[in-house]
């Protein structure tokens, strides 16, 4: 008798889980936004383009820095050898083939040679703002974005928990999780896919300014070497 209880427990709990599997769910990105209603579905798509415009311009900056980073190691020497033959244009010409941010600014500085060194000092320091404007160009979006993207994200949680207060409110008070199904979809997906969008943004930001600081280090570093060719005594 005993044998026969413990038997048909067992097979009961293999039903409930049989049970169990048979209704079990899952739910894909593509459902999951579907699910949030067209609020949600806007939101999102704003956050996409957010996404596809940070992704362009890290990769563009990102190849613009590496070029501009690239420097030959001769190219001072060659530099130094030139001024100090007195072959000016020689030394334009080479600048002109490097073509990069430290050569423009060499070229600069080689340009007001014979002038005093504080205005060839000057000369160089105002090129070189120029050349880390054009390094920084449009890095200054995807820091707008890293901190926009969170907050539209959280601008579609308050619409959510709105669409499911209103849900619950003409459901008379009766409780009905699939009539709030729709806001609360609307709220975390919006807030998930929005702090996505922001890390990435954020995480491309801080890259690109750690980049650009090494093009500028090189850059002093190498404008320094030039005034210090010119002040030595002849």
């Amino acid at each position: 008798m005993i044998n026969l209880l413990i038997v048909n427990a067992v097979q009961d709990g293999t039903e409930l889980i049989t049970d169990g599997e048979s209704v079990e769910k899952t739910l894909s990105i593509i459902e999951l936004i579907k699910s949030g209603g067209s609020a949600g579905q806007i939101i999102i798509l704003i956050l996409f383009v957010l996404l596809i415009v940070a992704s362009y311009i890290y990769f563009e900056r990102l190849f613009a820095i590496k070029a501009a980073s690239k420097v030959d190691s001769n190219f001072m020497n060659q530099i130094k050898e030139h001024v100090s033959n007195g072959k000016i244009d020689s030394a334009q010409v080479l600048c002109a083939q490097v073509n990069s941010p430290v050569s423009r600014l060499i070229s600069k500085g080689i340009s007001r040679i014979g002038k005093p060194l504080e205005d060839i000092n000057t000369a160089i320091e105002n090129a070189g703002k120029l050349e880390v404007y054009g390094l920084e160009k449009n890095v200054s979006v995807l820091a707008t974005i890293s901190g926009a993207a969170p907050m539209i994200g959280f601008l579609g949680t308050v619409i959510g928990m709105i669409l499911a207060i209103f849900e619950l409110a003409n459901a008379g008070g009766q409780i009905d999780i699939e009539l709030l199904s729709n806001g609360l979809y609307t709220a975390m997906t919006t807030t998930v896919a929005g702090l996505i969008v922001g890390i990435v943004a954020y995480i491309a930001y801080n890259h690109l300014v750690g980049r650009t600081n090494k093009v500028i280090h090189l850059m002093e570093a190498n404008s320094v070497e030039f005034l210090d060719l010119l002040n030595e005594p002849i």
